[in-house]
């Protein structure tokens, strides 16, 4: 399974579409490169990728919010932190076995590729359309 990002993943933001398309990227290969019989060190690498794009994500995503004073930033937040958890959780996994099991393949399914369109669709949108209610003004 892979995401597609099309019109039900798109925000209305321009930076936070832009970032998503990258991060749908990332995960996509983390999904593509992590079947069973995949070698641990690719998939490891794979993995540190997508974490390390994550945290860049987040804080671009988190700051927005702060500058538009959304009132859910805390509770978002607190969404990011739970998938940050997640991958890490993955990447224990990983470690703990010789390459990428299919216990760890429906794992990235269910905790990321699930876990972000669904982010998307809620999180992001909602926070998308208050900046842009936010600075329509402007």
């Amino acid at each position: 399974m892979s995401i597609t990002f099309d019109r039900s993943l798109v925000t209305g933001n321009e930076l936070i579409d832009t970032q998503h398309r990258e991060l749908i990227s990332r995960v996509n290969k983390l999904a593509e490169e992590c079947v069973p019989g995949t070698e641990k060190r690719t998939a490891v690498g794979t993995l540190d990728f997508l974490l390390d794009y994550t945290d860049y994500h987040f804080s671009e995503e988190e700051a927005l919010q702060k500058k538009n004073g959304y009132p859910k930033l805390s509770a978002h937040r607190r969404e990011h932190e739970k998938f940050k958890r997640a991958v890490e959780e993955l990447r224990i996994m990983l470690e703990e076995e010789e390459g990428p099991s299919e216990a760890f393949v429906e794992a990235v399914r269910k905790n990321v590729e699930e876990w972000l369109q669904n982010h998307i669709m809620t999180w992001d949108k909602e926070v998308a359309g208050y900046g842009e209610k936010e600075t329509d003004g402007l």
